[in-house]
């Protein structure tokens, strides 16, 4: 059977879902379409290739996504089919695909495929639901378009040097939980044991532990973990951080760690901590 998944950034107002739904299952009674979300603000693509690429492993190989944020075609903003990790990825590059695979390989081609509407403004329905469809019954890339190179879109890393890492919110959750760009690794790398202090909105809150777990301080506290994405998140227990905190995406999230200057003088001491 096959899976295919809509992203995008419609809502559920607007007949745009069923539509195209409708179109998949007169043409695929037998698929099996999975909502990812539709709750996507306007043309954030970067929102929806943090949610995209944070669940789309969890399907099957073979699984088809149907990526409809900002999918109006252009001479830069062709419209594309790509494969990478076994899974089908239709849409628009307008750097949306770079931003969910990352550096991993993958073959792409232009769709060169007519729809069967004389309409410009619906693609998702009048055009990628007829690839998805084609590579159900068996097309390869080759059979929907000439080879194309994805355009690179470079996602912001944080800088750091020996004793700090300086980050930036990447994403903000339904709970406004603030998801930083700030990756376990670096932060271990970095860190070599050392106690530290997270701090954000310029140094107001400051934060001194890593926690595994929401309910591991009290209601309303701020908090730090890292989620199962790998990155660390800034929360306040059964609260809204972003809101409470007054924080955003792209604001500014500073680690610094201990050094010896920082350290208590005390000569009968024989660790350092």
């Amino acid at each position: 059977m096959a899976i295919i998944t809509l992203t995008s950034d419609w809502g559920l107002s607007d007949f745009y879902v069923p539509a195209v739904k409708g179109a998949i299952y007169s043409a695929l009674p037998e698929a099996n379409v999975v909502d990812i979300t539709h709750n996507i603000e306007p043309f954030d693509i970067r929102s929806a290739a943090f949610i995209v690429k944070n669940c789309y492993k969890n399907f099957p190989e073979g699984t088809i996504h149907i990526l409809a944020i900002d999918t109006e075609e252009s001479k830069d903003n062709p419209h594309v089919l790509l494969k990478c990790n076994g899974h089908y990825f239709i849409g628009t590059d307008n750097s949306i695909f770079s931003l969910i695979i990352d550096s991993d390989p993958y073959e792409a081609v232009i769709i060169d495929v007519m729809q069967d509407t004389d309409f410009f403004t619906f693609s998702t329905r009048d055009r990628f639901v007829k690839v998805a469809v084609m590579l159900y019954k068996g097309a390869i890339l080759s059979d929907i378009g000439k080879e194309y190179s994805i355009k690179k879109k470079i996602e912001l890393k944080p800088s750091y040097d020996a004793n700090s890492i300086h980050g930036l919110v990447n994403y903000v959750d339904a709970y406004e939980n603030l998801v930083t760009n700030i990756p376990k690794s670096l932060f271990e790398q970095i860190r070599a044991g050392r106690k530290f202090t997270i701090k954000v909105c310029c140094g107001i809150y400051k934060i001194e532990s890593i926690i595994e777990s929401y309910q591991d301080v009290p209601e309303s506290e701020i908090l730090a973990l890292f989620g199962t994405h790998g990155f660390m998140e800034i929360a306040i227990n059964h609260g809204k951080a972003a809101s409470l905190l007054g924080m955003e995406r792209d604001s500014a999230v500073d680690v610094y760690f201990e050094t010896e200057k920082d350290l208590p003088t005390n000569n009968n001491a024989n660790t350092l901590f």
